[in-house]
């Protein structure tokens, strides 16, 4: 029952985000907001992630990580079916915000509770949570477009809030038999826990220095940050992109869907790789020129070979998991680890809510794409100064 709520949540992490993005042109329409609230629901997801990746914690330690869990989906069906229901521009936005959070929530409490209930299977539990997760961003931006011709934006938009209600039942399942002392559940749970502590999984140990102190550190950040800040622009603005080039928007929603599937290769390639090489800074080159050419072939010939520029677009990405990585390959201790992923995650997050919102404003000021992919390249020269400080083989605990 936990592995059944492991992998449904997983499938719900970003269906809120791909379902969207296909229908923006249609909902621009629609409701009259411009290129800039585009931008503004393309940031949504990355400000939640990083909001609730800080505030999850301290909601696991006092309700627990199932109960954290089971909330997370709860809100992310609330938040899903809310959108659905919108009858205007902050309809949408309230809807989205609900949503996001319960994913939000879900990023940070999962990885404990594979942790917690499968120790010796972390490596098979995790792939599978990944590829399941990637699913669930492929999946919606390929129907998103066809369910809403069949059978209106609204059913499009809200039908994903089912997948959400059945990932919260396993959890219900879990908290009853938990109930019952005997059980085997209650027993790992009881194991698990500490007087006062429901999520002691979430707990950092205490550093001995400050991340923000390291180049590395920053190399880190700048990296995840621009990868990210450069992913969720393409998720927003890709499937317009397309339109205006003379695609249907069926195929807008198709070209998003591409993009995440190399995202999922990426996912589970890098790790074995990144482990391999002394100093990965030669993936970071050759993802930097996989998203220049990329922004090239999209900016002056979309049509000409889309499938091209959409494909160098997906492997751009990789740079993601390699940060992810090399979390635990540039760090000697947990307490090492735990100060790099909050340093690297809060501060990259938090610059990744300015790309779609700068594509956007960009795109809206000057009526074309020119500029905002020059942005999108200045980010990339940004990613190449921080891959090489990142790559750098050395120890965050050396210099911090």
């Amino acid at each position: 029952m936990v592995l059944a709520g492991i992998v449904l949540s997983a499938f719900n992490l970003r269906t809120a985000v791909t379902s969207l993005t296909p229908l923006l042109d249609q909902l621009e329409e629609l409701f009259g907001f411009g290129s800039t609230m585009t931008g503004v629901f393309g940031m949504l997801p990355s400000a939640a992630f990083a909001v609730f990746g800080v505030a999850t914690p301290a909601i696991a330690h006092r309700i627990g990580l199932e109960r954290a869990a089971l909330l997370s989906m709860l809100l992310a069906a609330a938040g899903l079916v809310a959108r659905s229901m919108a009858g205007g521009t902050s309809g949408l936005l309230v809807g989205s915000v609900v949503a996001l959070a319960g994913m939000g929530m879900g990023n940070v409490v999962l990885p404990p509770l594979v942790k917690r209930y499968f120790p010796d299977r972390v490596g098979a539990i995790s792939t599978l949570y990944i590829t399941v997760l990637q699913f669930g961003t492929i999946l919606p931006a390929l129907v998103a477009v066809p369910l809403a011709a069949a059978a209106g934006w609204r059913i499009s938009l809200g039908v994903w809030s089912l997948i959400a209600v059945a990932a919260a039942l396993p959890w219900i399942g879990v908290l009853l038999i938990e109930r019952r002392k005997d059980s085997a559940l209650a027993r790992r749970h009881d194991h698990a826990v500490a007087a006062g502590d429901e999520a002691p999984e979430l707990s950092a140990p205490p550093a001995r220095g400050k991340a923000s102190r390291s180049s590395l550190a920053w190399g880190m950040a700048l990296m995840f940050g621009m990868t990210s800040l450069i992913t969720y622009s393409m998720f927003t603005w890709l499937p317009k992109l397309m339109v205006e080039a003379g695609a249907s928007p069926a195929f807008g929603g198709t070209m998003v869907a591409l993009f995440s599937t190399l995202g999922l290769a990426s996912a589970l390639l890098m790790p074995a790789v990144a482990v391999r090489v002394r100093n990965p800074f030669p993936i970071v080159l050759a993802c930097a020129a996989c998203h220049v050419g990329a922004f090239a072939g999209l900016l002056f010939a979309p049509m000409a070979a889309p499938l091209l520029w959409v494909a160098l677009l997906g492997l751009g990405p990789s740079t993601f998991p390699l940060a992810l990585t090399l979390i635990n390959l540039r760090t000697r201790t947990p307490a090492g680890s735990a100060a790099l992923s909050g340093f690297m995650q809060g501060l990259g997050y938090a610059l990744a809510c300015l790309g779609p919102l700068l594509f956007g404003i960009l795109h809206q000021a000057t009526h074309g794409w020119l500029w905002p992919f020059a942005m999108l390249t200045a980010s990339v020269v940004v990613l190449l100064v921080g891959g090489w400080l990142a790559c750098r083989p050395r120890m965050l605990e050396d210099s911090w």
